[in-house]
């Protein structure tokens, strides 16, 4: 995998526009430099996450003893469900999920909702097949996450450009990319295990 094909497969997985409802949702009634205070936060620690699993994957699959293909394999099931909510669900049955209690912190934005079971498995694969190209991964990992976070950003002018039925179009072509992703990633979990045996 090139650094290119890993950071816009970091990028898909991680869904910025998919995650706009979301975080309308769960932020519009503050002002909008609450917003991007907020949405900066969130995507840093969705960041840190991410950067964490990318150096301590490796450790977790010994600590654990998981194999490469049951990560693969896992971790491909679990974009696959993602995908297909993404596909079939409307925004408001998946995103209309208001915050409840004050200002949110980490969850629900930062986890699982950037760095998502889908993107720490995507991470851990990464740093567990080619361990030596780290800075690579270091490098797409934070590309992902920086964009990702400037989509959000523009969250408010992004809904107000794509409306609703724009938003659960692009949402459903993610969707569409994320399944043949998740299927390769299956594909490959299996046939590295039939290798192994």
């Amino acid at each position: 995998m090139t650094l290119l094909s890993a950071t816009l497969l970091l990028f898909l997985v991680m869904d910025p526009i998919g995650n706009v409802p979301v975080f309308i949702s769960t932020i519009g009634h503050y002002d909008k430099r609450k917003q991007q205070k907020i949405i900066i936060r969130e995507s840093l620690i969705a960041l840190a996450v991410l950067i964490f699993f990318l150096f301590a994957g490796r450790a977790f699959l010994s600590i654990f003893q998981l194999s490469e293909p049951a990560l693969s394999i896992a971790g491909g099931i679990i974009l696959f469900i993602i995908a297909l909510k993404l596909i079939f669900q409307s925004s408001e049955s998946i995103f209309d999920r208001r915050n409840e209690g004050g200002e949110p912190l980490v969850v629900p934005l930062a986890i699982p909702y950037i760095a998502g079971p889908s993107a720490i498995a995507t991470v851990m694969l990464l740093s567990s097949r080619e361990p030596s190209r780290w800075l690579e991964w270091l490098i797409a990992v934070t590309i992902a996450g920086v964009a990702s976070g400037l989509i959000l950003l523009m969250s408010g002018t992004l809904s107000k450009l794509l409306g609703n039925k724009g938003l659960s179009a692009v949402e459903r072509l993610v969707g569409l990319l994320l399944t043949a992703v998740a299927i390769q990633m299956l594909l490959q979990g299996i046939r590295q295990f039939v290798k192994s045996m």
